[in-house]
């Protein structure tokens, strides 16, 4: 398998290559394949995967036959905060916002000022940012439907969306 791929700005994180066929092919072989390969190396001698590590094989390549970057570490892992800021999406001083409003833990060595999150912290607070914001667009859906605005024109909708920006 090539291994051209861009990384991105955290060494730890690696973007999906540029071209998936590669990825597609080893993806369509991992599914049809439930029980775990052998590793070969480069002078010919074989070990059995484990199954763990062959699960772990299956999820990084499902996310980059999505596209998506995977970093695979220890849950345990410290991140700085412009490394969890990173992790989310968001500016750092987003995240020391988040802190400072008990939103996330963190972690002081001493007399430091820097701030440390755990990984799992962080990867806990965005599933339930993805949870709420999902609640929230379903709410919005169910609500959006119960008022028949699925039912409107789009140009009827264009129009009356002109006419309330006239009057504001």
């Amino acid at each position: 398998m090539s291994t051209a791929s861009v990384r991105t700005r955290d060494p730890l994180v690696v973007d999906p290559p540029h071209d998936l066929s590669e990825m597609l092919e080893l993806g369509r072989f991992l599914e049809h394949h439930t029980a775990p390969a052998l590793l070969l190396g480069p002078d010919g001698e074989q070990i059995p995967l484990p199954m763990v590590a062959y699960d772990v094989l299956r999820q990084v390549v499902s996310a980059m036959e999505r596209g998506e970057a995977v970093s695979v570490e220890p849950i345990d892992r410290q991140l700085t905060t412009q490394q969890a800021a990173t992790l989310l999406g968001i500016s750092r001083s987003t995240l020391v916002r988040l802190l400072d409003e008990h939103e996330l833990p963190f972690e002081r060595f001493g007399e430091s000022r820097h701030r440390r999150l755990r990984l799992h912290d962080v990867l806990a607070y965005r599933d339930r940012k993805r949870a709420d914001r999902r609640s929230r667009l379903d709410e919005l859906t169910r609500q959006a439907d119960e008022d028949g605005l699925y039912d409107v024109d789009a140009d009827a909708y264009r129009e009356a969306l002109a006419q309330a920006r006239k009057q504001s």
